[in-house]
């Protein structure tokens, strides 16, 4: 410590913790690498003094900053470990203060560790629990079968021979491997750090991990650490399960499983990990995506252009064969057995032949393929398909069928394997052309005349054969290759290896050597048959791939004698996968004592359409180490190369892949754009230049010239090569002494905010985490979506059907946390499926874009999901900011100046001059009807077969409603002013009753009856009204008397609280003795009482001058005369339903058709074909009704036509709803019924609210409804304006129908209480004689009444008292005329003020967001939104099984980002019906969310959003 310039060592502990403190925050995010730099040198200067020595001593804590690291090519020597380990020195220079304050370090994790928020589990119905258990897990069939029970996590190298390097799958962290390999440490320190570190704030410990081959000390340590956690989890997984009270956002308690979780959840977004997003101003309602800016420390290439790189030139010996044909009858040992091939070629054009033969049957593939070179004909091999719907099959025919394959070559035993019809037949598969089949064994073959000799010639440029590549989109290219370019390769790979002999196919005849074949289906059984196949015929070339090693090490225990001194070249066909690296190291470390020696591993790179790149040459001094790297992670993401140390987290180690090929040319381009040579440190794409390449794929032209004819040009702009090259799709660089080094794939490229990932590289860190315990058979697929214009990482893994539910998600958290650790990057989607469901390749692979098409289409049925939008989504538009408040007369001048007047209109004016204005109230309207017209029909009600089942003239339903007067007199006892209910069903019962109580003088309110069968959750909201309305006695029927009476109604509520129930069923014969008169205009009339779409219960006071004032209005609008017929099909319950049932036609004498909704559920043609029998010109219906129509008779249009359906008498049809008009049910209804005659523009819509029953209604003359389509990222900003049709973000809304005689609008500011202009969404205010009276309710809350019924404009006309609707919308005057020939203004409604949802600083209205969601997956059946705590809760139906249920998470996730740049929090899948839905047909989305807060739905699935 004296020898640091410390002046005691108290000063020297503080420094060290509170400069690792620093350190953590940097390394998880909390702070930028800006601000760790100045907090740490404000702690150098607090602790230091001044004293140099001291800050120096600090300076080692810092982390090695990656822009410093250049990629040195001249002095980099990677054939040593020198430069590594002098790194390792400087950096472990201060072990011993390290190692003193251990104590120290571990406090600062501990102190770390209780910062961290757990984040909630998903909640899951027990049955889909069930259904991914064990049980319904289907057993993998033969061709999965592992090589034993230590390998089930392994069959991922197996099944994917495009990503095989098992770095991460066995941590090889012994001694001497690890001082090799950086990767294949990497697996032990990743899950150490994880354990130590990032999961541990997750209450869950690290497991051992089976997978590394460790000694026995770090497995005891780690089981140690294992076992002194279980408690903890003990602990902290009863949290999931019991309900805590808990204080929640808002400050309302809740008591509840969901709460707790979402305030889990809404602490977890308290803290963001990543930095805030920047500030900028955008403009008042354009919300601009945030553009990603480059990050200025960002590491750049800084070396001099890369030249390209010549291969050794190909040598000429004299006595090679000119051609492979000639090859073959020199060797003259395999005699040509396919002679039948001579006589296709009919045209003498070139003919192409698919051979489909299994990659166990290596001989007769040979046979048949040199077989065809011989013929002059060009194979097209292909793997063996095996089913009809085989995945990625479809896309291979399309490739026969553009060659034009006719015939297929295959052998007897694939023959008889192939799917065959009920007559024999080998079926067409899908996408495929018509084949006819050959079996190439030569008892199906005639034997070629003795003077057959087939025509060799020399190689040309002719198509030898078409190899086939499937791109990263599920696409199947044909790579051609030349018969020169076959015969250059197999000289290439001849000289490469040095052979006397050859390797391969085609090489192996070059050369005159023995080949033996390996198959997989073997390798599966016995993984260490090709090793026995070395020591048996002392092999001296052996070529594998680096799962084939990885087999080998886990199944060679029991071995003794083998020997592997025989080979001279063990050839890793897959090196240049980054990660193969491992499998090498742990190989050589395992087999070195066998025999093998370190020069013999030879790795290589290839591509299809590059064919063999480069390859590794045996070296005969073994002294010389091979080259590697250590490349830091971050570097490579922006495609630099930079060295880093094997100590970091965030390292590729990268093995060369040898020099170039012979007679190649090698240069390293930019990977997108122009062509140009890339610098020495700068990672591009390899380009070749060689004859022994392919040349085109076959028949695209565009495609070829952009593969196989690029120019690469220099810095200067000039060409490198007057040669075309052709791209490898390989990423990498070349570094000293020509070696190059291969870093990935094209293919497998994500571009994520400007950085560049590999998908191998995340699979491989996935697989890390524990893959033994949870990935089935290391089937994991990575690949990347387009969300909000940037590229999302994807992550699919098979779950292994022994996992629990709380494992699982403990894997998930733990992947999610190392991605974002060592990559630097979030995962949008980690979804894990049950075992062996993923789409698989016909060698066993996943099928990647398979995959990614059945994510994309919502077909994936994931078992789970853990969405993380929050993490990865950075580019959302900046939060709106209020702007403070504009002064009124501001406002005014600013309208003036831009020309936009305020929004206000009127309807007309109403007169005074029928007969029955001279009566103020409606009781005395009857008795007049009852005395001057007695006979006239006024009610006629229909049963569900459409019959009448009762009908009322004027005088019966006076004489009616006198004895039910007497009844409520006599054995009511009831004075004037009574309140009574009337719980009576749709009918003439409750017209009857309604009118008996105005005649007595009481106060009816209509209460809708419980249900039947559903007395426990109706009865309550009846009981409610009853006591809120202080009903004095309730009128009903004797059937619902007796409801009312029963067990189940006991059960519920407590009927000795009930006022006296009165039964009309039996009325009193006598009349009263004297009707009531009012007196008061003012008076109360009625009651109407109705629960909001917020949920709330209100009662709306009535007065006489309003009702007459109503019926009045409506009597214009819809011109209503007793000669004219109106048909009903409403709830009678309160609104407008209810005046038009009951009260419009005592007033205006028009004959009511009434047709309780109802009944439609048992016969849903009801209404219509009353309307076209009873030729009906006028009538009204809810969206409930119009949807059961438009569903329940879609398909019954012709039917109903038969039955002689005529609709087109129909003037008006009107729906009548308090919200917005639902454009795409009345479109849908109006498109559907058109063709029986009903005439799209007598659809229309009305709309009314609490304070006021009918601001419009369209009525029968004046100009069609409007529809306009407005910009909706400008209505969030309470702005209006106009787009045209099909632009984006355009919001279609219809016209709410034609503003009542008598009312006046307003658009008023909500907060601020002044008028707005025209192109502004405000709050609908409205001044009317039929506005209600006041809120009824025995609590006393006369603000509310005040602030809705009587409120005053802040500034303008300051007089008028309006009521406010509580809805917003807009005023826009069109260039239609009313019928008095004034400019038409239509007033369109947008939504509920209450329900409007304020997020981001925007207002959102839920039903657009909802109709968002249902356009995402077809099983979606409904929907709702609302908001908890600033999250997004949508609730979606499940129409379908429940195995789609987690299907809906990602897709409803992605739609709403998309559409409304907004993240869901919490996505809740429930069945059909959870919804609960009002008489009106609209949604009680506050019920629902209380509901979803008490854990009451039995959700199929929660989830919840990180």
């Amino acid at each position: 410590i004296s020898s640091r310039g410390w002046r005691d060592p108290a000063a020297s502990l503080a420094a060290t913790d509170a400069s690792l403190t620093l350190y953590l925050y940097l390394f998880t995010g909390d702070i930028t690498q800006k601000g760790y730099e100045k907090k740490r040198s404000k702690l150098i200067r607090a602790y230091a003094g001044g004293n140099l020595a001291t800050s120096d001593s600090l300076n080692t804590l810092a982390p090695p900053p990656h822009s410093d690291k250049i990629f040195p090519m001249q002095q980099l020597e990677y054939r040593s470990g020198i430069m590594r380990n002098t790194v390792a020195s400087t950096l472990y220079s201060i072990d011993g203060v390290f190692n003193v304050h251990t104590e120290a370090v571990q406090a600062v994790l501990a102190r770390h560790v209780e910062r961290k928020m757990a984040v909630p589990m998903p909640s899951k119905r027990r049955s889909l629990v069930v259904q991914t258990s064990m049980d319904a897990y289907t057993p993998p069939g033969e061709d999965e079968a592992g090589p034993g029970d230590d390998m089930t996590g392994m069959e991922h190298w197996m099944s994917r021979p495009s990503q095989l390097g098992p770095a991460h799958l066995g941590s090889t962290s012994s001694s001497s491997s690890s001082t090799q390999s950086g990767g294949s440490g990497n697996a032990g320190r990743l899950a150490d750090s994880l354990a130590h570190t990032h999961i541990s704030h997750l209450n869950h410990s690290a497991p051992p991990d089976v997978t590394g081959y460790s000694s026995d000390s770090s497995h005891s340590h780690t089981e140690r650490h294992h076992m002194s956690n279980m408690g903890t989890i003990a602990r902290s997984t009863q949290k999931y399960g019991n309900a805590e009270r808990m204080e929640t956002g808002d400050g309302v308690p809740v008591s509840s499983r969901v709460s707790a979780k979402i305030q889990q959840l809404v602490n977890t977004l308290k803290q963001p990990r990543r930095p805030p997003l920047r500030e900028f101003f955008v403009d008042d309602f354009d919300e601009l995506l945030e553009v990603q800016q480059p990050d200025p420390n960002q590491p750049r290439p800084e070396g001099a252009e890369m030249m390209p790189v010549r291969g050794e030139p190909l040598g000429v010996v004299t006595n090679w064969p000119p051609s492979l044909e000639a090859a073959l009858q020199r060797w003259g040992t395999i005699s040509p057995k396919a002679p039948c091939l001579t006589s296709l070629d009919t045209a003498g054009k070139p003919l192409y032949v698919a051979l489909v033969f299994p990659n166990n049957d290596p001989v007769a593939f040979m046979v048949a393929f040199y077989g065809c070179l011989l013929a002059e004909v060009v194979p097209v091999p292909i793997e063996v398909p095996l089913s009809r719907k085989d995945a990625g099959s479809q896309q291979i025919g399309f490739l026969l069928g553009s060659c034009g394959v006719t015939v297929a070559l295959t052998s007897d035993a694939c023959h008889k394997g192939l799917p065959k019809s009920a007559t024999g037949e080998i079926p067409q598969f899908k996408g495929w052309p018509k084949l006819l089949w050959f079996v190439t064994e030569s008892k199906h073959l005639s034997k070629p005349p003795r003077d057959w000799f087939p025509h060799i010639k020399d190689a040309n440029n002719d198509t030898a054969y078409i190899e086939y590549k499937t791109c990263k989109d599920g696409s199947v290219l044909g790579v051609t290759v030349t018969r020169i370019a076959l015969l250059t390769h197999s000289q290439a790979l001849t000289q490469s290896c040095s052979y006397t002999e050859g390797c391969g196919i085609v090489a192996c005849v070059m050369n005159m050597m023995h080949v033996i074949s390996v198959p997989y289906s073997l390798m599966k059984v016995n993984p260490l048959s090709w090793i026995q196949k070395v020591c048996q015929y002392k092999a001296k070339v052996a070529c594998v791939k680096s799962r084939d090693m990885h087999w080998a090490l886990v199944a060679h225990k029991d071995q003794k004698d083998i020997n592997l001194s025989s080979l001279r070249m063990l050839l890793v066909a897959d090196g240049s996968n980054p990660w193969s690296i491992s499998s090498c190291d742990a190989f050589l470390n395992v087999f070195q004592t066998k025999g093998l020696r370190a020069e013999v591993i030879c790795p290589c790179a290839s591509s299809p359409e590059a064919l063999t790149v480069a390859i590794r040459r045996p070296v005969e001094d073994s002294s010389q180490p091979p080259g590697r790297g250590v490349l830091s992670m971050q570097g490579l993401s922006y495609g630099v190369v930079r060295v880093d140390t094997e100590e970091r987290l965030s390292v590729l180690t990268v093995q060369d892949v040898g020099t170039v090929t012979p007679g190649g040319l090698v240069c390293v381009v930019k990977p997108e754009g122009v062509p140009q040579l890339c610098q020495t440190d700068e990672i591009g794409e390899l380009c070749v230049c060689s004859i022994a390449t392919g040349t085109s794929y076959y028949g695209l032209t565009g495609m070829t010239k952009n593969t196989f004819e690029v120019y690469p040009v220099s810095s200067s702009g000039g060409l490198i090569s007057e040669y075309a090259f052709v791209r490898t799709g390989l990423l990498g660089f070349i570094g000293p002494g020509g070696l190059v080094f291969i870093t990935g794939k094209m293919d497998g490229l994500i571009m994520v905010s400007g950085r560049r990932h590999n998908a191998d590289d995340i699979v491989a860190t996935a697989l890390a985490v524990e893959p033994m315990k949870f990935v089935y058979r290391g089937r994991i697929a990575v690949f990347s979506v387009t969300v909000l214009r940037d590229e999302r990482i994807v992550v699919v893994a098979e779950q292994r059907p022994d996992s629990t539910e709380e494992d699982s998600f403990q894997w998930m958290s733990r992947v999610l946390q190392a991605i974002d650790s060592i990559h630097g990057v979030g995962v949008f989607c980690l979804a894990l499926v049950p075992a062996n469901t993923l789409p698989k390749t016909p060698l066993g692979g996943i099928h990647l874009s398979e995959i990614k098409q059945l994510y994309l289409e919502g077909g994936l049925h994931p078992c789970n999901v853990l969405m993380c939008p929050h993490t990865c989504v950075t580019n959302l538009p900046k939060p709106r900011q209020k702007q403070p408040e504009i002064g009124p007369a501001s406002v005014m001048v600013g309208n003036l100046v831009s020309g936009k007047r305020i929004a206000q209109a009127s309807g007309r004016d109403l007169g005074q001059t029928d007969d029955n204005d001279q009566f103020l109230f409606l009781s005395e309207i009857l008795q007049w009807r009852a005395q001057t017209t007695p006979d006239h029909v006024l009610y006629t009600l229909l049963s569900s077969r459409g019959a009448v089942s009762n009908s009322l003239t004027c005088l019966q339903l006076h004489k009616r409603a006198e004895r039910v007067a007497a009844l409520l007199m006599e054995r009511g006892g009831l004075q004037e002013g009574d309140h009574v209910a009337l719980v009576y069903p749709p009918g003439i019962d409750l017209i009857a009753a309604f009118y008996g109580c105005l005649y007595a003088g009481c106060v009816p309110i209509t209460v809708r009856p419980p249900h039947p069968q559903n007395i426990s959750t109706t009865l309550p909201t009846v009981k409610m009204i009853v006591e809120v309305s202080h009903s004095a006695c309730v009128m009903t029927t004797a059937v619902i008397c007796k409801l009312l009476r029963s067990k189940e109604a006991t059960a519920t509520v407590d009927i000795r609280n009930w006022p006296p129930v009165l039964d009309t069923d039996d009325l009193p014969k006598k009349k009263p003795p004297a009707l009531y008169k009012p007196t008061n205009p003012d008076g109360l009339a009625y009651l109407d009482f109705s629960v909001s779409t917020t949920g709330m219960l209100a009662g709306v006071q009535m007065s006489h001058n309003a009702v007459g004032a109503f019926c009045r209005s409506v009597k214009l609008q819809c011109e209503l005369y007793p000669s004219r017929e109106v048909a009903i099909c409403l709830d009678p319950y309160c609104g407008l339903g209810f005046v038009l049932w009951c009260l419009c036609s005592v007033y205006s004498g028009h004959q009511s058709i009434l047709i309780p909704p109802v009944e439609l559920e048992t016969n849903p043609a009801l209404w219509l074909l009353a309307v076209s029998q009873l030729r009906v010109r006028d009538t009204f219906c809810s969206y409930s009704v119009m949807e059961l129509c438009t569903k329940g008779l879609g398909l019954q249009t012709e039917a109903l036509k038969a039955r002689g359906l005529d609709l087109s008498r129909v003037r008006a049809c009107v729906v009548v709803a308090e919200e917005r008009p639902r454009m795409a049910l009345t479109l849908s209804f109006s498109k559907l019924f058109k063709d029986l005659g009903l005439h799209p523009r007598s659809v229309s819509t009305a709309f009314g609210c609490r304070v006021n029953l009918a601001i419009c209604l369209q009525g029968t003359s004046g100009p069609d409804p409007t529809t306009v389509y407005v910009d909706m990222r400008a209505l969030r900003h309470d702005r209006v304006r106009l787009v045209e049709r099909g632009s984006p973000h355009s919001l279609p809304l219809m016209e709410s129908g034609k503003i009542l005689p008598g009312v006046r609008i307003i658009i008023a500011n909500p907060e601020t209480k002044g008028p707005l202009g025209d192109s502004h969404l405000g709050e609908i205010w409205v001044h009317s004689a039929h506005n209600g009276s006041g809120y009824y309710s025995g609590y006393g809350e006369e603000v509310l009444q005040s602030d809705h019924f009587s409120s005053r404009l802040s500034f303008g006309d300051t007089q008028t008292v309006w009521a406010r609707t509580g809805y917003l919308g807009f005023l826009r005057r069109t260039e239609l005329t009313d019928a008095n020939g004034e400019r038409h203004d239509a007033l369109f409604v947008v939504g509920a003020l209450e329900e409007a949802m304020e997020l981001r600083g925007m207002r959102y209205h839920p039903i657009d967001i909802e109709t968002s969601v249902i356009r995402a997956h077809k099983s979606i059946m409904e929907c709702a939104v609302f908001t908890w705590t600033n999250l997004l809760v949508v609730v979606v139906e499940l129409e379908g099984s429940e195995q789609e249920a987690l299907d809906l998470v990602p897709m409803v996730t992605k739609a709403v980002l998309e559409e409304h740049y907004l993240i869901v929090g919490v996505v809740v899948v429930t069945d059909v019906g959870v919804i609960p839905i009002n008489s009106r047909g609209e949604k009680q989305r506050m019920h629902l969310r209380d509901g979803f807060l008490q854990d009451q739905l039995d959700p199929i699935y929660v989830a919840y959003n990180m």
